[in-house]
């Protein structure tokens, strides 16, 4: 029985399906089993190590990518569910060589110290600041009819906006004022 059940699970295992990413504004053929997360597919297939596996239960924030232009955790996302979708990792947030401004700022505010979970909060803070200024309420927002402009953002909203990004360091102040100073970029937008 033993054996039967080996055999079931292997050929369970070996099932990949064929399909097409859009990743970094570039289509990637992949061939993989269907229950392979974005994040994995990502790291060990299409060589893009910047998003990183922290957690993998969706807590820390450090698989943080774009899908469509919103923060999406790349761990609890199956990449076959995204195959029509237009995905941005760290290593496509800049453009022609030129830094996107929030990759800017955290430079020029130490707002890492390890860097493990630097690309997860980079990410998420430039999607955050998007959402700000679509006007996107927070948990934190007072007023959810009238929520806050991007220039009117408290550090409670910021705080509060990124609480699902983990730093294990500690560089949150800093992280925060890398925040500010992106938000005077046309909301972290080049």
């Amino acid at each position: 029985m033993g054996a039967l059940i080996s055999e079931v699970d292997k050929a369970a295992n070996s099932t990949t399906v064929p399909f097409q990413l859009k990743v970094n504004g570039q289509e990637r053929a992949v061939d993989l089993d269907p229950r392979t997360t974005l994040l994995d597919a990502l790291r060990e297939h299409l060589a893009l190590g910047g998003s990183k596996k922290g957690c993998d239960h969706g807590q820390c924030g450090a698989c943080t990518v774009h899908v469509n232009g919103t923060r999406t955790l790349s761990c609890l996302a199956l990449a076959i569910a995204h195959q029509h979708d237009e995905i941005t990792t760290i290593e496509g947030l800049a453009e022609d060589e030129q830094l996107h401004p929030m990759q800017t700022a955290f430079i020029e505010c130490d707002g890492f110290q390890c860097g493990y979970c630097t690309p997860g909060q980079i990410m998420s803070a430039a999607a955050m600041l998007e959402e700000a200024a679509d006007g996107v309420p927070s948990h934190v927002t007072p007023d959810v009819a009238n929520p806050p402009g991007l220039d009117e953002l408290s550090l409670e909203e910021i705080r509060e906006r990124m609480s699902g990004n983990i730093c294990r360091c500690g560089a949150y102040p800093n992280i925060v004022e890398a925040i500010l100073q992106a938000r005077g970029h046309k909301g972290g937008k080049r």
